[in-house]
């Protein structure tokens, strides 16, 4: 009897990309059909394998003897690519699997993406891969390429051109055509390409699968990637892990920003941390280096294939070298906006770059002035002269138009070589137009060549993304500041109820809130506020009422005893007027809180990636700013230093303008217990929303002054 084969994330696709034999299910004699043409190309591009085509009318396909089924074929072969209309394609499968076939590639559409049928159908291929342990890509997909072995599994009019250079690029695409006009581009661009894979419906192998195969594929050493959606949280942060240990650089293009523009959930931790704002948390934790367009994708994937791996800053300095003031002044500007910074080289570099270039600008940028245009040795003292600095981890040469003038480009491509000779393993990109012959040329030197300013800036500042998270911890690996989660013991009805009821439970989980009572009459409301001293703070306690400030909820600062019966009246007055559906079952009494810096600190369940933390500037000010960090939860205390660090606001926290210095220890162990929290008990919360969470002076402390608790869904409610 068959079992469930649990194959590890990525194994299996060396059948997809370097199969030996391949089959073609569904194979034609026509050429513009899908299963003529992955015939037609493996025969024009010369796979040395041997090739069966499977049709029914057995005969001969395209000069070559076919077969009725895969049982009829002499041998069994490694990969059997699949084209016949949706209705047959389970039975293939099935005849596949039978005969001990290791993976299959289904070009058919008709699936999920056609409905309920469909899905049933998707879904039962899936069973038969599992079962089977047979890799599955597809089905509704454009299939593969393994370039070097010519192995193609693909219908792609992108190869009707011709199949492109080997080389050390692999593209991974859950859209078929956004990866196979990825891979065109690329190769007019003049990368070599390793691979080629497009998930589609993804059965079986998904869009983490294909990274992680490519991670540890020895042909490939840049990966990029265009990515829909993801279906497997834990599979995609293991599948980053592998490219990051394997120092692969994985750069991303996430399509598709959702949430946007739909209405604010009910804590303003829902309204902050959107599902594209938690994707880029998850690609930035798991160190891939995320591009907004195809372009950028195109960008830093050519550098990094230029560059290699080991030679990508670990810091965002940046020297700008132009024989223009005015071109310097837009880099400037240009790198800036993407967060690079541009120190001033030492003062040995400047006399340096004078002695060569006597009327040369030489801070930074440095303006060498059009004299280095007259003599190569000039303009290689200057570059010698920066390259040497320790300033900056990388340097941009910018020229509008030395590469397509023959007697500047001699002059610069003399320069540039005699100084890659002597600095190797020096980051020097260069901002250029130049002839694909001559880009050709300083590539194969080792220089990166960005024809945009603003593209050259923002493809630096990807490689920095890159080059810091090697100091990032492991994702896969967290900090052992923490303990493992496990699921929580059931909360109290009381915790979703109210803010008192939140606050509760969440100081049970070690996050400090003030002295406060939930009265129920007013003479209640005195006595507990001549317990707790004056002045006090007043709330109103309703499951009903999420926002308090917003019904008039809140009585800050009351000072005594008679100002409190008065405030207590006129605040149920003033509910009860703007919320009169609202049911009121007390008031809460609260010590009035001592000055300090106001967070906001909360978590979300993603629907992919589970509950996610997140701290920023709070207060009323928290959806204006939107200054905020996330992670997926839980964060060791490290970690959640990392994020209140990783905030513009955080110089308030530090003391900004002679502020004092704000407890951020106590801040971080409240972020760190409220991700575990949240961990623990994500099947029966969805959000947790503390606003504001009061940063104190250092030592004093950090107290959660406001919570709401929201449950997860019951299944059948609506949201």
């Amino acid at each position: 009897m068959d079992v469930d084969v649990d194959l590890a994330v990525g194994r299996g696709l060396e059948a997809v990309f370097r199969p030996r034999s391949i089959a073609i299910y569904g194979a034609s004699e026509d050429v513009t059909k899908i299963g003529g043409r992955p015939l037609q190309f493996l025969r024009r591009f010369g796979y040395a394998g041997a090739i069966y085509p499977i049709n029914r009318k057995a005969g001969t396909v395209q000069s070559l003897p076919a077969f009725a089924s895969v049982a009829a074929l002499p041998e069994t072969p490694e990969l059997v690519v699949v084209a016949v209309p949706p209705e047959s394609v389970l039975d293939a499968v099935k005849d596949c699997a039978s005969r001990g076939v290791r993976a299959a590639v289904i070009l058919s559409a008709g699936f999920s993406e056609m409905g309920e049928e469909g899905s049933r159908l998707q879904a039962e291929i899936g069973r038969v891969a599992k079962r089977s342990g047979m890799r599955i890509v597809g089905p509704n997909c454009l299939g593969a390429v393994g370039v070097p072995d010519k192995a193609i599994a693909t219908f792609s009019v992108a190869l009707e051109s011709g199949l492109p250079e080997a080389g050390q690029v692999g593209i991974v695409s859950q859209s078929g055509n956004l990866g196979s006009f990825t891979m065109r581009l690329a190769a007019e661009r003049g990368m070599g390409i390793s691979r080629l894979l497009t998930t589609g419906n993804e059965c079986d192998v998904d869009i983490a699968d294909a990274i992680a195969s490519l991670a540890s594929d020895a042909d490939t050493h840049v990966i990029l990637c265009c990515m829909e959606t993801c279906r497997n949280a834990s599979k995609l942060r293991q599948a980053m892990a592998m490219a990051r240990a394997a120092r692969k650089p994985l750069v991303v293009l996430k399509v598709g920003v959702s949430e946007a523009g739909s209405a604010a959930a009910a804590s303003h931790t829902g309204a902050l941390a959107g599902s594209d704002a938690v994707f880029d948390a998850v690609l930035r934790q798991g160190g891939a280096i995320r591009v907004p367009s195809i372009e950028q994708l195109l960008e830093v994937g050519h550098a990094i294939s230029v560059l290699g791996s080991e030679r990508l800053p670990r810091r965002n300095t940046v020297a700008v070298l132009t024989a223009s003031g005015g071109f310097g002044v837009l880099l400037a500007d240009a790198a800036s906006a993407q967060g690079l910074a541009l120190p001033a080289l030492t003062l040995e570099t400047q006399q340096r770059i004078t002695q060569a270039v006597p009327f040369a600008s030489p801070a930074n940028p440095v303006d060498m002035t059009v004299q280095v245009s007259s003599r190569p040795e000039v303009l290689a003292k200057v570059l010698n002269a920066v390259a040497e600095d320790p300033t900056c981890d990388a340097l941009i040469l910018q020229s509008a138009n030395a590469f397509h003038l023959p007697r500047l480009r001699d002059v610069f491509l003399a320069a540039l070589e005699q100084v890659r000779a002597d600095y190797p393993r020096r980051l020097i990109l260069l901002c250029c137009r130049a002839p694909a012959e001559v880009r050709a040329k300083l590539n194969a030197m080792g220089y990166p060549t960005v024809e945009g300013i603003d593209a050259a800036c923002a493809t630096l500042a990807a490689l920095v993304r890159f080059g810091s998270s090697a100091d990032l911890p492991s994702p896969a690996e967290p900090d052992a500041g923490f303990a493992q989660t496990r699921p929580g013991d059931a909360l109290a009805p009381e915790a979703f109820a109210s803010e008192a009821g939140a606050k509760a439970a969440l100081a049970a989980a070690s996050i400090p809130i003030l002295k406060e009572v939930v009265a129920a009459t007013r003479d209640a409301a005195a006595a507990a506020a001549r317990d707790i001293g004056f002045p006090v703070v007043l709330k109103i306690v309703s499951p009903d009422i999420a926002h308090k400030t917003e019904v008039g909820g809140v009585v800050v600062g009351v000072p005594s005893e008679a100002a409190l019966c008065e405030q207590y009246d006129a605040m149920l007055d003033r509910v009860r007027q703007k919320a009169p559906q609202a049911r009121i079952t007390g008031v809460l009494v609260a010590q009035m809180a001592p000055a300090g810096t106001e967070l906001i600190l909360g978590s979300k369940k993603d629907p992919v990636f589970g509950p996610v933390v997140m701290v920023g500037l709070g207060g009323i000010f928290a959806e204006v700013f939107r200054d905020i960090a996330l992670q997926v939860a839980p964060v060791s205390e490290a970690q959640a230093l990392d994020m209140l660090r990783s905030l513009k606001s955080f110089p308030l926290l530090d003391g900004a303008r002679g502020r004092p210095k704000a407890d951020v220890a106590a801040a971080a162990r409240a972020v760190a217990a409220l991700s575990q929290f949240a961990a623990r008990h994500a099947d029966a919360i969805s959000e947790i929303d503390v606003n504001p969470l009061v940063v104190l002076d250092a030592g004093r402390g950090a107290f959660a002054l406001d919570a709401l608790l929201v449950p997860e869904p019951t299944k059948g409610s609506k949201p």
